[in-house]
């Protein structure tokens, strides 16, 4: 990536520095990348550090769960033997009464707990989850968890996508993805569109800093390389972050509607219940469960039934069991094998169906669209968990890797600043104004609509872009005004 910080002014035909340039040319789309580089990395580049930062610290939440919380995850192996769900809810249930069953998460591994998971109203969104040891039914302990997450899980999650701000903290989170392959991509055209001689034109002098340079070149090139090996995994990092993003995400959302590229539902309707009444809620027929947790009671053998039916329909794995939310709706039971390769088959059960239970609907990993694929397994790589440890260590080597490239920003702005004893300042000057009149006529008829479109589809963008021209059109009036 280039340098946030150089200044190389335009030259006129004469050579004179810092004068406009005689016509419209493509150095003007140089000159107005370097100063949109420029204001981006020095406004934006602290969001993507916090990012970066809190990203790292989320990437090991696994390690750090076994850390905090091992007496309750995980038990000794005891045979080969595990004890009905039924047996284990009736434990847990006996050490912990309160509020209503809202689902059961059958162990990842062997040597995993049961977790038993309760909905109380006093926790809001947030549930009780029981641990239970699926040897012995003894249970492990209980936590206060978060759509499955411990309370440190949730606590760095938070941290990484709002700075425990609320709403206008997921503001900082949806700046940085948005910017940052803005970044990415105008430091790499910068960096290796660069007329410095052969090795600029080399896949060493791209990938490689110059180790015989000094001063801010040198600086500039390990800011560049960096960036070069960052690249791929910064426009991932980018693309997952604002699907999920409060107003990209909603505009992503609207483009999956219009390619029919949702995750297909699974319908809990049993076939014999009798119709929602009209007026009624159009999606309790879906799945998915009552966020309010309440539930009609769920007796304990059932979780059994339902198990036993959604395994001899091909779900294998962890699995989540849901009781349904009303008589006239089935149990989800729903694959939950994040690691790749993934699992994530579903299926609707009517246990009151015969001696085994019925499957009423069953939803297949491989029906998904290849848009809802993408979406789901690109979550779970920025998480860090579709490849396991592997996984866990790129994010963390992107991260640091991303704090050295802010780093080395800020210290060429530092590094360029004037020296002189009559011509000093604490950093570098910004690239010169009205670059935007130097560029080509076809640039201009292309590059306005296609701006409009990307401040529609990421809004954030377009809001600090603007807001970016209109604070430099009024420090460029205001400074105008006093030099008459």
């Amino acid at each position: 990536m280039s340098s946030a910080t150089e200044t190389t002014r335009p030259r006129d035909p004469s050579g004179a520095p810092g004068a406009a340039p005689a016509g419209r040319s493509r150095q003007g789309v140089r000159a107005l990348l370097v100063r949109l580089h420029f204001y981006a990395g020095v406004f934006v580049a602290p969001f993507l550090f916090v990012a970066a930062l809190t990203g790292l610290l989320y990437a090991f939440t696994p390690q750090l769960d076994q850390l905090l919380y091992g007496d309750q995850l995980r038990v000794e192996k005891a045979g080969e033997r595990v004890l009905p769900l039924s047996e284990q809810i009736v434990a847990a249930r006996a050490v912990h009464p309160e509020g209503a069953l809202d689902s059961v998460v059958t162990p990842p591994g062997p040597e995993d707990t049961t977790r038993v998971v309760l909905s109380l109203p006093e926790l809001g969104e947030k549930q009780r989850t029981v641990f239970v040891d699926p040897y012995t039914a003894e249970v492990k302990g209980e936590l206060t968890t978060w759509f499955g997450s411990t309370p440190a899980t949730t606590w760095l999650d938070d941290l990484h996508r709002n700075l425990h701000l609320g709403e206008f903290g997921r503001l900082y989170s949806e700046v940085a993805a948005s910017w940052l392959w803005v970044i990415v991509a105008g430091g790499l055209v910068l960096w290796i569109g660069r007329d410095r001689g052969q090795r600029a034109r080399s896949a060493r002098g791209v990938l490689l800093p110059d180790r015989t340079a000094r001063g801010v070149r040198r600086t500039r090139g390990f800011h560049a390389a960096t960036g070069v090996w960052l690249a791929l995994g910064l426009f991932f990092l980018s693309a997952t972050g604002l699907t999920w993003s409060h107003y990209a995400g909603e505009r992503f959302g609207q483009v999956l509607d219009a390619a029919e590229g949702h995750a297909p539902e699974l319908d809990t309707q049993l076939p014999d219940a009798p119709a929602p009444a009209a007026g009624g809620d159009e999606h309790a027929g879906h799945a998915g469960h009552d966020m309010s947790g309440q539930s009609p009671r769920a007796d304990p053998a059932d979780f059994d039934k339902a198990l036993e039916t959604a395994r001899n329909a091909g779900l294998g794995g962890t699995v989540t069991l849901t009781p349904p939310v009303d008589a006239a709706g089935g149990w989800v039971v729903a694959q939950s094998d994040n690691v790749w390769p993934v699992h994530y088959d579903r299926v609707a059960v009517d246990v009151a169906k015969g001696a085994k239970g019925a499957v009423t609907s069953h939803v297949r990993w491989a029906d998904y669209p290849v848009l809802a694929k993408l979406t789901k397994l690109g979550v779970q790589g920025h998480m860090g968990v579709l490849f396991g440890i592997v996984n866990q260590i790129l994010l963390a080597l992107i991260a640091v890797g991303l704090i050295a490239v802010t780093f080395w920003g800020y210290r060429m702005w530092w590094q360029r600043r004037p020296t002189r004893e009559d011509r000093s300042a604490p950093v570098g000057k910004a690239p010169a104004r009205g670059t935007w009149r130097q560029l080509p006529l076809p640039v201009l008829v292309i590059g306005v609509p296609l701006v409009i479109a990307l401040g529609w589809a990421l809004p954030l963008l377009g809001v600090t872009l603007a807001a970016f021209l209109v604070a430099d059109v009024a420090v460029a009036l205001a400074r105008r005004a006093r030099a008459v």
